[in-house]
């Protein structure tokens, strides 16, 4: 079940029109929630490419820079029936945070709508959700249904995050000990701020996945250029392809 495309299943009841007052005041919260989300979500960061300096020391990685993260191991998730790259994890420690970057329309508030999707997915399968202000805009803190190895259902914590940019739509998932413990969750969400969005200039539907590419690898410098310094044997980034 893809819960990111999954629209809430609807009532057969039939709807009670509301007073021209009431629809008023939900176009207002509508536009409330929206604008305090926008505000909220990239005061600072995530940026778009236009908003900062070039690459610098970032990994590029397609549509999405990423800083350097003290711990951290960064790992492609690649579709095999593809060979595509479908997300991006951080991983620190016993906390991960997955994430994924859409194009969106001009008018954006797709944040909104989306974890209105996501909430009615998940509640429909049993699980659990609760909206609150998170770090960047309001955020969902749910216990999804899974089978456990012995057949038993067991519920496992996530948060979803989502942020509205320019003509793009940021969503992380944040698990394991980052999803009950803000403490856990704090470099992930510095990460998450530190990262840069490239849209590019193509069109493209609203909610279909920017892409992802591996990063380039540096030439190497022929041996006479190499420093004195160099220890062939030093460890440097990873990145690991999850298959």
């Amino acid at each position: 079940m893809s819960i990111f495309r999954r629209r809430a299943s609807q009532t057969s009841a039939e709807p009670v029109e509301p007073a021209d007052d009431a629809v008023d005041d939900l176009v207002d919260d509508d536009v409330e929630e929206e604008t305090q989300d926008a505000v909220a979500s990239r005061s600072q960061g995530p940026w778009d490419a236009a908003e900062v300096d070039g690459l610098g020391d970032r990994l590029d990685l397609g549509a999405v820079w990423l800083a350097p993260v003290p711990g951290a191991e960064i790992r492609l998730e690649i579709d095999q029936s593809t060979d595509t790259i479908n997300g991006l994890q951080i991983v620190i420690g016993e906390s991960a945070a997955q994430v994924q970057a859409f194009a969106a329309p001009r008018s954006g508030g797709v944040w909104r709508d989306v974890r209105r999707e996501i909430s009615g997915a998940i509640s429909g399968a049993g699980g659990t959700v609760d909206e609150v202000d998170g770090d960047f805009a309001r955020e969902l803190r749910v216990r999804m249904p899974q089978l456990a190895p012995d057949g038993r259902q067991v519920f496992a914590p996530a948060r979803f995050i989502g942020v509205d940019g320019p003509r793009w739509f940021l969503r992380a998932v944040l698990s394991g000990q980052a999803a009950i413990d803000d403490a856990a969750a704090a470099p992930l969400v510095e990460a998450l701020r530190s990262l840069v969005v490239v849209r590019g200039a193509a069109p493209m539907a609203p909610r279909e996945m920017l892409p992802l590419r591996l990063p380039e690898q540096p030439t190497p410098a022929p041996a006479e250029q190499q420093p004195e310094s160099f220890d062939p044997f030093e460890r440097g980034p990873e990145i690991t392809e999850v298959r």
